[in-house]
Order: structure tokens, then C-alpha cells, then sequence
């Protein structure tokens, strides 16, 4: 099987508290996993991880080849890693005082080292992709939610990462807004796109992920289930 993210044991506190107690996940191409639990199981740290966004005291996390292992992270291994893989936040955080445009160019230029050109032709191509291409020189405040949502996913696939992380995406979003991010999210699946979205939305995870996988208390718990 041709996995994309692999997460072997992962271990993680916060201060005294342990937050992940041993997790592992395989995640194969193509996949759309919903990651399922109650608050405070551990899904939206699992992701922050694998993103890079928190270090970790044990266990080992392959995204594509690039490994994380405990401890800091060498700059060289977090920029390999940036161009593997994208996380969307469940609150959009685009930076306020910048486009829509130039939001989804920061990483690509200021990062990676593309051209301002080049990065604001993909930036474009994907804004059109999503059905937002109107609003590239919209503030993020001028920006409804579905919008910022689908500027937000744009700008985590500016690097063209094979993975995305998304963290409670329909959140915010009304049944047919929610459809419309389902969709969206399928036509990337064709893409040769790999998706993980940390859930409560159990109508969502039925309706769109190709697989359900539950946490409990910082692990996978549960055998995974198709949706």
C-alpha cells in the first residue's frame, strides 16, 4: 500500500498532561480519513504534529519520506516538509491586513523561494479552481465564511503539498455550504490529493470520507470503518 502518512507511536504532553499516549496511523493516497473523537482525544494536536506545529517526546511521523522524530526539528526537515503537506485551521487564521491573493503567495514566496509572478499565476489558478476568483483582492473581514474557508484551503495548497490537514471544516459552514465543501474536496481526492479532517460532524464524515478512524484518550482506538 502506498501510504502517505504514517504516524508510529506517537507520544506528546503538554506541561504534566499527556495529550497523545501512543497514536498510530497509516494513511494511503488518495484517501479522505475522517479522524472522529470526543474533545480533548487528541485529533486536532495529531494533526498540529504531523503538520510540524508541535514537537512531540516519542514515536517517529513519515509524511511522503520526510521523517519527524522527537525532539526539535531541523529547519532543512520543516522546509522538506512544507512542500508536503498543507493544514487548514478550523478558524481560517488568514492573516487580516493581506488579500486574499497575497495570503495564499506569503509561503510560496517568502518560504520557498517562487517568484512573486509565479506564485500569484498558481494563487489565481486556484482561486478560479474554487469558485472564488473574485475575491482575490478581498481583506479576509470582507470574506464570508465559505469564502475564507475556500481561500484557507487555497493557500494550504499553494506548494502543491500531496497531504492536506483540515481541523473541524464544516464547523461553521450551513448543510448546503457543507455539501459544496464535500464536493470540493472530492474533485482534489481526483486530484491524487490526500485528505485528513479532524470531525465532530458525523453526517459529514458519513456522507464524504472514504474512512472513519476514532481517538480516544491520545489513540486510535477503534479499527478504522468505512463511511
Amino acid at each position: 500500500m502506498d501510504n502517505v502518512l504514517t504516524v508510529r507511536d506517537l507520544r506528546l504532553d503538554r506541561g504534566t498532561r499527556p495529550i497523545l499516549t501512543g497514536a498510530s496511523l497509516q494513511i494511503a493516497r488518495g484517501e479522505l480519513v475522517a479522524l472522529m473523537g470526543p474533545s480533548g482525544s487528541g485529533k486536532t494536536t495529531l494533526l498540529r504534529a504531523v503538520a510540524g506545529l508541535e514537537s512531540f517526546r516519542g514515536g517517529q511521523i513519515d509524511v511522503d519520506g520526510v521523517l519527524l522524530g522527537a525532539g526539535t526539528t531541523a529547519r532543512a526537515t520543516l522546509t522538506a516538509l512544507r512542500r508536503k503537506v498543507g493544514m487548514v485551521f478550523q478558524f481560517h487564521c488568514l492573516f487580516e491586513h493581506l488579500t486574499a491573493l497575497d495570503n495564499i503567495c506569503l509561503a510560496p514566496v517568502h518560504a520557498h523561494g517562487v517568484s512573486t509572478a509565479d506564485a500569484a499565476s498558481r494563487a489565481r489558478e486556484l482561486l478560479a479552481s474554487f469558485g472564488v476568483a473574485d475575491r482575490a483582492d478581498a481583506l479576509p473581514r470582507q470574506l464570508s465564511g465559505g469564502e475564507a474557508q475556500r481561500v484557507a484551503i487555497a493557500r494550504a495548497l499553494a506548494v502543491d503539498p500531496p497531504l492536506l490537514l483540515m481541523d473541524e471544516p464544516t464547523a461553521s459552514l450551513d448543510p448546503i455550504r457543507r455539501t459544496e465543501l464535500g464536493t470540493l474536496l472530492h474533485a482534489l481526492l481526483k486530484q491524487g490529493r490526500t485528505l485528513v479532517a479532524a470531525t465532530h460532524d458525523e453526517d459529514f464524515a458519513r456522507d464524504f470520507s472514504t474512512r472513519i478512524v476514532r481517538m480516544e484518550d491520545g489513540v486510535v482506538v477503534a479499527r478504522p470503518s468505512t463511511a
